[in-house]
C-alpha cells in the first residue's frame, strides 16, 4: 500500500500533517505495512481502516477476521503465494473465486492469482482486506496436500508397472532412488502438513494396494493420504536418509530424529521404524521444541484442582505427582508448573525421555537406558548437581522411587508422573515399590489425576438437546458437587449442553484442541495420618470429602457445561 493512501486519509480529516510526516518516516524506515503502522499508532482503527481502504481503492471489503474462510477454498492456491502476496482466497461460488488482497496496488499479485486462476477455468473478484484480517485468514489457510503430492507424483520418470518391477540392489543405487525429487518434495509436504495441521504424530504405513498416510490430531489417527504401493519403499528410504538411520538394515526397528525448519518453527521429528512382513512402517512423533509451556489455566485447569495446585507448587520441599495412562498431557502438566517455579535464584534440573519442551534457564537432561543414564542413576547424579528442584520424567521402579522420596525429604521440591488410573492409586502403587509408609506421608505434597478430552470447537459451536438419560447423568454427577466448588457460569436449574457442528476452521470435526480433566488430591495433616497407618480406603474416601475432591467425572462434567468439551469425550476418557 503506497503513501497515496495517507495522503488520501490527511485529505479526509482523518490523519493530521504532522501525524502523517511522522507516519511516513516511519513507513519508511521501518518493515512494517502502512496498515499496521497506522493501527499501532491508534490513529485509526481497524473498522475506519477497512472502509477507507474500500473507498480508497473503489473495491469491495471482507472483513476476514468475522467470516471464517469456507472449505473449498482451502488449498485452491499454494500457501507460498498466500504468503508472498499477501492474498487470500476466501470464498468460491460455481467458478468465481473471491480473493482478499491487503494491497491491491500490487500488481504483479493480481497478475499472478489471475493467471493460476485462468489454468484452473476460475474468473476472480478482489476485495480489499486488513493486515489483521489477512493474518487470521492465513493461519486457518491450508494448502492442498493431495493436489502437492499428485504434482510430485506426475514427475516420476518411471511408469507404475516398470516401479513395480524395479529391485534396488545396493545403497548406491537406494540412496539415488531417495534424493529424487518427487520422493523428496512428497515427504517435505507430508511433514508440513503435518505440523500445519496441528498433528502430534505421522504414521506412513503399507496396506495391500497402497500406503496410508495418518495424522493424529487431538488424540485421534485421522487418514489424510493414499500413496501408490510402488513408492512406499522410496517414501520410507527418504525418511531413514534424513534420520540417520540405516538403509539396509530392514529386519530391526530403528529410532532417529529428523529437525527441520517450519513456518518459522524448530519441529523435530522422532521417527521410529517397526518391521513388518516384507516392508517397513514409520511413526513420527512430532515435538516444536521452540514452543514454551502453556499455563495450568490453558491447559484446563479452574476452581479448587488449580487453586490447590497452586497453593503447594511454592512450598520449600516434597513431591507433586501427576498420573494418567500414556498420552494424557501428564509431561505437558508438569512443565507448566516447572514454568512457575523458573526463577534465576533456584537450580531446576531435568531428567526426561524425551526433551519435549525446552525452558530456558533449566537444566534438562535425557536418559539414555544404552549407556546405562536411566532415571535411577541420573537421579542419584543430579543430587551432587545442588538442585533445589527436580524434575524426574517417571517414577518406574523401586530403586528411582526411594530416592525421588529422599530427595523430597532432603529439601527439594520434586516433580514427577506415575502410571495409575487416578490419584489415589498413586500411594498404594509407592508403597508397592516398598516406599516405607512414614516417608510417603511426609513428603507428598499432591497427588493429581488427568486425562485429555477435545475442546468443543468455538466457531461452530451450538447448544442442543442431549438424551434424557445424558441429562439425568449430569445432574446427578452436579449433585455430589458441593455449592462453593462449583464452576462459576454453571446453574443447577438450567443444564446446557453444547456440540461443534464442524467448520472450516476445525476441519469439520466439531473439536479444535485439547484440555485436560482432573482430579487432585492434597496431602493434609489427616491424609497423612491415613498414609502412615496403611492408606485404610475407607478413612480415605471420608477424607476427600471433607476437603472438597473433585473427581475427574465431576470435573469434566462441570467442563461440559460450560460448553468446553462433550459429554461423550468426558465419558470415554474417565471410563476405567
Amino acid at each position: 500500500m503506497s503513501l497515496n493512501f495517507l495522503q488520501f486519509l490527511q485529505k479526509k480529516g482523518l490523519v493530521s500533517e504532522s501525524d502523517a510526516e511522522s507516519l511516513t518516516k516511519k513507513y519508511e524506515e521501518g518493515e512494517n505495512s502502512l496498515d499496521v503502522i497506522l493501527v499501532e499508532s491508534k490513529k485509526i482503527d481497524e473498522e475506519t481502516l477497512l472502509a477507507q481502504k474500500s473507498e480508497f481503492y473503489n473495491l469491495p471489503s471482507v472483513e476476514l477476521e468475522k467470516k471464517a474462510a469456507t472449505k473449498d477454498v482451502q488449498g485452491l492456491f499454494p500457501k507460498e503465494v498466500i504468503a508472498n502476496y499477501h492474498i487470500v482466497p476466501f470464498e468460491k461460488e460455481d467458478d468465481t473465486v473471491r480473493i482478499a488482497m491487503v494491497n491491491p496496488e500490487n500488481l504483479k499479485a493480481r497478475e499472478a492469482v489471475d493467471f493460476l486462476a485462468r489454468q484452473k477455468g476460475w474468473n476472480t473478484q478482489f476485495y480489499v482486506t486488513t493486515e489483521k484480517g489477512f493474518k487470521h485468514a492465513y493461519e486457518q489457510y491450508s494448502g492442498n496436500l493431495h493436489l502437492e503430492v499428485s504434482e510430485a507424483l506426475e514427475f516420476t520418470d518411471q511408469s507404475k508397472e516398470e516401479q513395480k518391477e524395479e529391485k534396488i540392489k545396493t545403497n548406491k543405487e537406494l540412496e539415488e532412488v531417495v534424493k529424487s525429487a518427487p520422493v523428496s518434495k512428497m515427504v517435505s509436504v507430508i511433514l508440513r502438513h503435518a505440523v500445519e495441521g496441528g498433528a502430534s504424530d505421522v504414521h506412513i504405513e503399507p496396506q495391500d494396494e497402497e500406503t496410508r498416510v495418518r495424522y493424529r490430531i487431538d488424540g485421534d489417527l485421522h487418514s489424510t493420504l493414499s500413496l501408490p504401493k510402488y513408492i512406499h519403499n522410496s517414501i520410507i528410504s527418504r525418511i531413514k536418509v534424513l534420520a540417520n538411520l540405516k538403509l539396509d538394515e530392514t529386519r530391526k526397528p530403528q529410532d532417529g530424529r529428523i529437525h527441520m525448519n517450519i513456518e518459522d518453527k524448530q519441529i523435530d521429528f522422532r521417527v521410529s521404524t517397526l518391521p513388518l512382513i516384507g516392508t517397513e512402517k514409520i511413526v513420527m512423533r512430532i515435538l516444536d521444541v521452540t514452543r514454551g509451556a502453556p499455563t495450568l489455566e490453558a491447559l484446563g485447569f479452574m476452581g479448587r484442582n488449580f487453586e490447590v495446585i497452586k497453593s503447594h507448587i511454592n512450598k520449600p520441599n516434597g513431591m507433586f505427582l501427576v498420573t494418567g495412562p500414556t498420552g494424557s498431557g501428564k509431561s505437558t502438566t508438569l512443565f507448566s508448573a516447572l514454568s512457575l517455579l523458573n526463577e534465576e535464584k533456584v537450580n531446576i534440573v531435568t531428567l526426561e525421555d524425551p526433551v519435549e519442551y525446552y525452558l530456558p534457564g533449566v537444566n534438562q537432561s535425557q536418559i539414555r537406558p544404552e549407556v546405562e543414564f536411566t532415571f535411577a542413576t541420573g537421579l542419584r547424579s543430579i543430587l551432587r548437581q545442588d538442585p533445589d528442584i527436580i524434575m524426574v520424567g517417571e517414577i518406574r521402579d523401586n530403586e528411582t522411587a526411594s530416592l525421588a522420596v529422599q530427595a523430597a525429604l532432603t529439601g527439594h521440591i520434586v516433580l514427577s508422573t506415575l502410571h495409575t488410573s487416578n490419584a489415589v492409586g498413586a500411594i498404594p502403587r509407592l508403597l508397592d515399590m516398598k516406599v516405607e509408609q512414614f516417608l510417603l506421608a511426609t513428603t507428598i505434597n499432591i497427588v493429581q489425576a488427568q486425562r485429555l478430552v477435545r475442546k468443543t470447537c468455538e466457531y461452530c459451536k451450538k447448544e442442543y438437546k442431549p438424551a434424557d438419560n445424558l441429562a439425568q447423568k449430569a445432574k446427578e454427577i452436579l449433585s455430589t458437587v458441593p455449592d462453593k466448588y462449583l464452576y462459576k457460569g454453571i446453574s443447577r436449574d438450567k443444564l446446557i449442553f453444547y456440540k461443534g457442528e464442524g467448520c472450516s476452521k476445525c476441519g469439520d470435526f466439531g473439536y479444535s484442541g485439547r484440555l485436560s480433566v482432573s482430579e487432585v488430591i492434597e496431602n493434609t495433616r489427616q491424609m497423612q495420618d491415613i498414609i502412615a497407618k496403611g492408606f485404610d480406603r475407607t478413612s480415605v474416601d471420608k477424607e476427600l470429602v471433607n476437603q472438597g475432591f473433585i473427581s475427574m467425572m465431576q470435573d469434566g462434567i462441570m467442563k461440559v457445561l460450560l460448553g468446553l468439551t462433550t459429554a461423550d469425550e468426558v465419558v470415554v476418557a474417565t471410563k476405567e
